[in-house]
């Protein structure tokens, strides 16, 4: 079966990429199933908790997020059928960041909530994230990094040190799963797509993502593990894809942005 997948890659090499994307997620689903996905993601969010992450429970703040990402997960569910999409936001006003870990896990910083000027930046990257579990780019990128047995040994709790390393990178803003320059273009396409699909300006990401440059901040959802420079390729990319698709949503949704980040911590 594996070996079935391994020459499907080769076949649909010279392909569209989006055959190649589907081909792709294909070997990844044969070498890491759903179940496995799901569990380690279980394991990687007991090891943030064992690295003492603050959650926020905040239950206003928490609601809202998850409104945002319940109006993505109708479009993801499409792409990626089955997956159990939890959302999780982590206590940290200092850090503009998000990330996902395979099963659908979804996390948001509280910097990040604070940082974006509407709703329309903040559903452009849970969309990204959103993208990286539907494309299964963790479970490719485990699998590059760690190789088959140890991802396996990840997902039954059997090498708690390497989740434990996989965790700690996550929070600390570097981790084996750093995606490449297709990966994140990929869930760029995603994010613009499904904010899109919401009813949200898709410009959102791409004037998320021109406002952090501009700063000098680069949260991990935004690098590239090289090419440069990496995020103004990703800003034309995104702005290209609304033109070349008709991508016409309007909404911004500033007033309740401003609304719960009054309710957040700084």
């Amino acid at each position: 079966m594996r070996f079935a997948a391994l020459i499907a890659v080769v076949v649909f090499s010279s392909c569209t990429a989006m055959q190649r994307r589907q081909t792709e997620q294909v070997v990844a689903s044969t070498l890491i199933t759903d179940s496995q996905e799901t569990e380690l993601g279980f394991q990687v969010h007991e090891e943030l908790k064992k690295e003492n992450t603050k959650f926020l429970e905040n239950p206003d703040v928490g609601f809202y997020v998850g409104g945002l990402v319940n109006k993505l997960k109708p479009f993801a569910d499409q792409d990626r059928p089955g997956v159990n999409w939890q959302y999780f936001v982590i206590d940290d006003p200092k850090t503009v960041n998000a990330f996902a870990t395979p099963g659908g896990r979804i996390y948001v910083y509280t910097g990040l909530l604070l940082e974006a000027e509407n709703e329309a930046e903040i559903v452009g990257v849970l969309g990204h994230e959103l993208g990286h579990v539907v494309a299964r780019h963790s479970a490719r990128q485990l699998v590059a990094a760690k190789g088959l047995e140890t991802v396996g040994a990840m997902a039954l709790g059997k090498d708690p040190a390497d989740v434990a390393i996989l965790a700690a990178g996550l929070i600390g803003k570097g981790s084996i799963m750093a995606y490449g320059r297709d990966m994140e273009l990929e869930s760029d396409h995603y994010g613009a797509k499904y904010a899109n699909a919401a009813g949200y300006a898709p410009q959102g990401l791409a004037s998320f993502f021109e406002k952090l440059k501009a700063k000098g901040e680069l949260p991990g959802f935004m690098t590239f593990l090289s090419t440069h420079p990496a995020n103004t390729e990703r800003i034309e990319k995104i702005n290209a894809q609304i033109a070349s698709e008709g991508l016409q949503s309007k909404e911004l949704g500033v007033a309740s942005l401003k609304a719960i980040q009054a309710k957040i911590p700084r």
